[in-house]
Order: C-alpha cells, then sequence, then structure tokens
C-alpha cells in the first residue's frame, strides 16, 4: 500500500510540478492510460419491449417448482414460505440423479429460451458482410441495425441474452460483477495507450490491456480517483496481460483496428481469462482526459461464457433463466470461428459498453525501483 502511495503522490506531483493540464502531460510522457470501472453487455432495449414480443425469460426456480407434485411443492417450499433465494440448491438439483443442472446443462432439456427478435443493436459489422451469410470464419445469421441507422451490425450475445431480466437494465449480473470488482480489486482492466503525439488528433498509437493489482482509489463518494497509479499483474517479472492493437485518435475519440486481446475478468464470484478475438474498441474521452467512455466489440468464446453462467450461484434465481435453455440457443446463435472438425461455430459476436477513469500504470521495472527504496 506504502508503494502504490508513493507513486501515486509522486504522478500528483510530477503533474502539479509541471503546471499542465491533463491532456498536455499527455504530450510530455507519449502515454494516455485509463482503468475500466464499469463493463456492461452492451443492450438495447425499448420501452414497451418490442424486442422480446413472448417476453422475458422464466427463470430455473420456477421449471423446478413446477416440475414437482403437489405434495412435494407444497413439503420443499414450505407451502411457498421458502424464499426463491434459499431454494437455489434445490432448484439447480434437477438432473436425472439429483445433478446440477447449471453445471452440467445437457442433463435436462427446458422449453427454448426467449431471445431477441428485434432488429436494432448496438455494436459493429464483424464479419464484413451486409446479409450476415457465412464466410470462412463466421456462421450464417441475421444482422442489427443500430439505433442510429448503421447496418450489417454482429451482436449474437446480445441476442442470446437479450430477453433474460438479469442483463437487462437494472438487472443483476453486470452490477453485481462491476461492483464486485469496484471493491475487491479483482480482474481490473487497464488500458494504455502509447506513441501518443497529440491526445486529441493522433493517426499512430498503439493499445496494449493489462490487468492492475490494485483496488480502485476512490473519493468520499465512492468515485475512482482519476490519475490514480496501479500496478501491472506480472509473472516471473513480466507482465501477465500485454495483448496489443493498433489504432488513431481523431478529435478525442480512439479507435482501434482488431486484433485477439486476452483480458482478465472478474464478477459474481467467477474469474476467467476470456479471449476476445477480432477485438475493437472505440473510446471517447474526456476534454480534460479525466474520464472515457467508450464500446468493446468482438467475438466471445461460447465456453467460457457459459462457464461464466454457471457458475453465477444464486444470481441465477434472480435473474431468471434457465442454464439448460441458454447452454442450447448459445450453440445454435453462436457465429464466429467454426470448429474445424464439426463445422458448428464457437463464439459470439458481441458488444460492451465501458467507463473508465484516467490513471497511470506502474509496469514492472517501475515496481521494481519503488520496492528497493
Amino acid at each position: 500500500m506504502n508503494t502504490r502511495l508513493a507513486a501515486t503522490a509522486g504522478a500528483l506531483a510530477f503533474l502539479a510540478a509541471l503546471s499542465l493540464r491533463p491532456s498536455m502531460a499527455a504530450e510530455q510522457s507519449g502515454t494516455l492510460t485509463f482503468v475500466v470501472r464499469d463493463w456492461f453487455t452492451a443492450m438495447y432495449e425499448s420501452r414497451f419491449m418490442d424486442e422480446c414480443p413472448e417476453g422475458l425469460n422464466v427463470g430455473n426456480d420456477e421449471y423446478w417448482w413446477r416440475g414437482l407434485s403437489k405434495k412435494d411443492r407444497a413439503r420443499l417450499t414450505e407451502d411457498g414460505l421458502v424464499q426463491t433465494l434459499n431454494r437455489h440448491n434445490l432448484a439447480v438439483a434437477r438432473g436425472p440423479k439429483g445433478e446440477d443442472v447449471c453445471l452440467i446443462p445437457t442433463l435436462v432439456k427446458d422449453p427454448p429460451l426467449r431471445v431477441v427478435e428485434g432488429k436494432l443493436a448496438y455494436g459493429e459489422n464483424l464479419d464484413g458482410t451486409t446479409d450476415g451469410h457465412a464466410t470462412a470464419k463466421t456462421c450464417k445469421h441475421t444482422k442489427f441495425t443500430t439505433p442510429d441507422g448503421k447496418a450489417g451490425i454482429d451482436n449474437q450475445l446480445y441476442r442470446l441474452v437479450g430477453c433474460t431480466y438479469g442483463w437487462r437494465k437494472g438487472g443483476l449480473v453486470d452490477l453485481n460483477a462491476n461492483e464486485m470488482r469496484g471493491t475487491s480489486g479483482l480482474g481490473m482492466i487497464l488500458i494504455e495507450i502509447t506513441g501518443v503525439d497529440n491526445p486529441r488528433n493522433d493517426d499512430d498509437v498503439t493499445v496494449t490491456f493489462y490487468r492492475s493489482i490494485d483496488q480502485f482509489a476512490l473519493d468520499s463518494a465512492g468515485t475512482p480517483l482519476p490519475f490514480s497509479t496501479y500496478r501491472i499483474e506480472t509473472v516471473d517479472g513480466k507482465p501477465r496481460y500485454a495483448d496489443s492493437v493498433k489504432g488513431k485518435i481523431v478529435n478525442g475519440v480512439l479507435e482501434t483496428g482488431r486484433g485477439d486481446v486476452r483480458l482478465p475478468f472478474y464478477g459474481n464470484y467467477n474469474f476467467i481469462n476470456p479471449v476476445i478475438k477480432d477485438l475493437g474498441l472505440k473510446l471517447e474521452i474526456a476534454e480534460d482526459g479525466r474520464t472515457a467512455t467508450g464500446m468493446v466489440t468482438g467475438y466471445y468464446d461460447v465456453e467460457s461464457f457459459m462457464h461464466y453462467v454457471s457458475g453465477l450461484g444464486v444470481a441465477i434465481v434472480i435473474s431468471y433463466f434457465s442454464c439448460n435453455a441458454m447452454y442450447e440457443a448459445a450453440q445454435k446463435l453462436a457465429d464466429g470461428y467454426p470448429d474445424p472438425k464439426t463445422g458448428a461455430c464457437t463464439m459470439l459476436s458481441s458488444a460492451f459498453k465501458i467507463n473508465a477513469f484516467a490513471a497511470f500504470a506502474l509496469h514492472p521495472e517501475k515496481q521494481s525501483r519503488q520496492a528497493a527504496r
């Protein structure tokens, strides 16, 4: 902690000594860094839920108690007095021999998942087609249009979870994951932009993704303090995460090319390390350089996503979905990277909205110097 505080104090003193705005400091150092605070699945939600004409999905708990006899239902729920959360362990044990159907989602078959049937979604055109026909690295799928009229959008992850309460606005899945990262310091993503000559306009920068091992530095309102310093996670003296993509900044908006990037992710007591293939980042940097908002797009591995879903625990109950139905739908909706043996696609086109705060990244060599003092 003392090392981190010293590093933060040193960085702030550096800015104060130069009497520079943050954006001007970037011109001096050639680097802009942001720590990601919020990571939300990009969800288009209409006022009257037109994208989900059959309504939202039924929860695992309801499938469980509807499958019981009236006598067993009364006994196991104490005539309905046992709260839904407290029934979770019973409700997921619906396998033929009492197995957890979220851990082994192929054991039982539930009614099909209700998926998005609307035409609007956030995201980008990842496969380069206008109609979603199959290509060498994609399977046939239906395209979306963005709310502002951009056609050819790929976002099958939204199609999968868009009619599930837990992922919609106010739902627990993303909200809880963000708060867990905020309080634990786990799975925190650092975005470092190097080669910056002008923080508002630069046609050639490099964007590298790291994981921080420090918790957020917060103000009295619980909001991350801009320009705090975060140590990069290392293994054997080298960053554990360090995938890069090229990009450019135009009028304060960073837009990258695409590349495969492994990211840390923690939430709802799950830690995973998904590789997002063909990842692209569009990040709008505030004029004062203190904050940024944007969108990450790319192909998300189905198995990684379902591993996360199966480990949501009691969040499954109040997110209202069937693990079995979601697993089956995910296999059908996958539109990226066919398995060479089966031809079935293994990844879901996706989009995520992020909020970030300006930061300083403390690299391994600097960490060593700080520790030696």
